[in-house]
């Protein structure tokens, strides 16, 4: 069994736009249990994240709360608002680690590629490969329900964190099962009851450390009809 192992935002990006960023944007420390930014806010900038774990989300009409990414070192936030009048950000940036950021002005950014159609046409590429993402975690949870939502972020997991062993893939991070609950829209009871289900079946395994090792991931895989997308797409990040 293989695991990909999914690229950085910055490494999708050419030599080129990463210096544009870098040359137009500010260092900024950032703490644990803040915002970069919440949802309703002017979208004023964006963030290039160079360590700390930030996590991108949403509060749903009944008030849970939607994870929909976890983005780590060189990872860009915030990007979706850019060419947009009187933008809004549309979810919320809560950082779970300190770390540091390069802050981007979009006004700025947005003026820098007016100059250099080539890199325009890369950022907008980009950005798409971002809204695939979002509408594919989107349409699992909206197609699959609860069980198929977890299924798919214990597959995406894999592709962000995923360390190959003898017996399975160990998911390298600790998420707590109200974090996961978060990424499926769903309760921590709920959650609760899934995970005990799959450790019963021999799917999974959950580590004295709390890390979870997918033991037969091609099973998650049939139950959601996986469309087998690239690790481009299938990621939690």
């Amino acid at each position: 069994m293989n695991v990909s192992v999914r690229k950085s935002d910055t490494d999708l990006l050419s030599a080129d736009l990463l210096h544009l960023l870098e040359s137009i944007s500010t260092k900024k420390k950032i703490r644990q249990n803040t915002y970069l930014f919440q949802e309703g806010m002017d979208a004023e900038e964006l963030y290039l994240i160079h360590s700390g774990l930030v996590q991108i989300g949403k509060l749903t009409s009944d008030g849970k709360e939607l994870t929909l990414r976890m983005c780590k070192q060189n990872d860009i936030v915030g990007e979706l608002t850019l060419f947009t009048k009187d933008a809004k950000y549309m979810l919320s940036a809560m950082v779970l680690s300190d770390g540091e950021v390069s802050v981007i002005n979009k006004g700025r950014l947005e003026k820098e590629l007016i100059q250099n159609g080539a890199l325009t046409f890369e950022f907008m590429k980009w950005i798409n490969t971002h809204m695939r993402k979002i509408q594919s975690k989107i349409r699992d949870l909206l197609l699959n329900g609860k069980k198929g939502a977890l299924y798919s972020t214990l597959i995406r997991l894999t592709n962000s964190y995923g360390i190959k062993r003898s017996d399975g893939i160990l998911i390298n991070i600790v998420l707590t099962n109200q974090e996961l609950a978060k990424f499926c829209a769903a309760a921590r009871e709920s959650i609760n009851r899934m995970l005990n289900d799959l450790r019963k079946s021999g799917v999974i395994s959950i580590e004295e450390s709390g890390k979870i090792v997918v033991h037969q991931l091609d099973f998650l895989k049939r139950e959601i009809d996986c469309e087998h997308c690239p690790i481009e797409i299938c990621n939690i990040d």
